[in-house]
């Protein structure tokens, strides 16, 4: 690293400008993570940022920066990655090369494309209980300025996280997995549950599905009452869909309108089906709140595990189609009636 110690006056502004969005997103944790990640990725020029929770012996990737998007949800082991011992020194740590660097899990650094990375700890309430780690492809790419400003950073989620919880990291856990408008996972937990099912499903060979599910009616909604409004009909269809789903199966809010379900252990595709439609009919039932009756609705894409893909992005990309291919479907039918 060069001799260049303190961040320039320009990363500070955005040190400020990120604390001063922070205030605005109030106690939606993974949001926080998401935000901080994605700054901190632009400030110091790193091919990505992540937010790692540390979680039964592994390391879990739960906020991530645009850079790093199809990490979502990753977990390694921590007592084979620098992340795990950053917990374990409870200090801020750099590897300069992959490569060379004992410290390191090299076919994981590999898999992400990364040579260089520098990870400081998250502290809760005087523990270490994750890390903030930005990375390059490129060889020894950081300078010392931006590991502190890596470090104040950490800080920026660190404060986040006491206001938010100050009971300590299990409490954390669900703040940092769960969409806060809902109730529900969020993405990060969903593509989380998503990896270790579809390894499960290998051992087991049984089906797992994916359910892309896209609301519909939601501008209208927002558009002519507001987003308070909006806001109740979307916990409505999270509502809607946990009832029609097996206490096994996870329901997510990946965002937006779009939610999604993991079906795991099918015996056969025909149980997959009739829950998907059975959502579609559920969703479609009216909702009155306060007086005022709301059109809703929803699309939905299925995806089988082996048969429609084997990689996680296939999967999704297969149930996402197949929900616009509904939606499309849906539309015709509505145009001509």
């Amino acid at each position: 690293m060069s001799k260049t110690k303190q961040p320039t006056s320009k990363q500070l502004l955005s040190v400020i400008q990120t604390q001063t969005a922070i205030a605005k997103l109030g106690l939606d944790i993974n949001a926080v993570m998401t935000l901080v990640a994605e700054q901190v990725q632009l400030i110091t020029h790193a091919k990505g940022a992540i937010v790692e929770l540390a979680e039964e012996g592994d390391m879990v990737y739960r906020a991530v920066s645009n850079g790093a998007n199809q990490f979502l949800g990753l977990r390694l082991k921590m007592d084979s990655s620098l992340s795990g011992l950053c917990i374990a020194q409870n200090m801020t740590l750099y590897c300069k090369d992959s490569e060379t660097d004992e410290r390191v899990d090299r076919e994981a650094c590999r898999r992400v494309g990364l040579r260089s990375m520098a990870v400081v700890p998250l502290i809760h309430c005087d523990e270490p209980i994750g890390v903030l780690k930005i990375y390059s492809e490129r060889v020894n790419a950081f300078k010392e300025s931006d590991i502190n400003l890596l470090t104040l950073m950490s800080e920026l989620i660190a404060a986040a996280m006491y206001h938010a919880s100050k009971f300590g990291a299990q409490e954390l856990y669900k703040l940092a997995t769960q969409d806060q408008l809902t109730g529900l996972a969020n993405r990060a937990l969903f593509l989380d549950c998503l990896r270790q099912g579809v390894e499960q499903a290998k051992r087991t060979q049984k089906l797992l599905g994916i359910l892309i599910i896209d609301m519909d009616g939601l501008k209208p909604i927002n558009d002519q009452y507001g987003h308070r409004l909006g806001d109740e009909a979307l916990k409505e269809i999270g509502k809607r869909i946990v009832n029609i789903t097996r206490h096994d199966d996870l329901v997510a809010r990946l965002g937006g309108d779009e939610f999604a379900v993991i079906l795991s252990s099918l015996g056969d595709q025909e149980l997959a089906k009739k829950v998907m439609n059975r959502i579609v009919e559920a969703c479609g039932l009216p909702f009155v709140f306060e007086n005022v009756k709301l059109t809703m609705g929803a699309s939905v894409g299925l995806a089988l595990f082996p048969e429609d893909g084997i990689e996680l992005n296939k999967l999704i990309e297969f149930a996402d189609l197949k929900m616009y291919e509904h939606k499309r479907s849906r539309k015709m039918i509505n145009l001509n009636t």
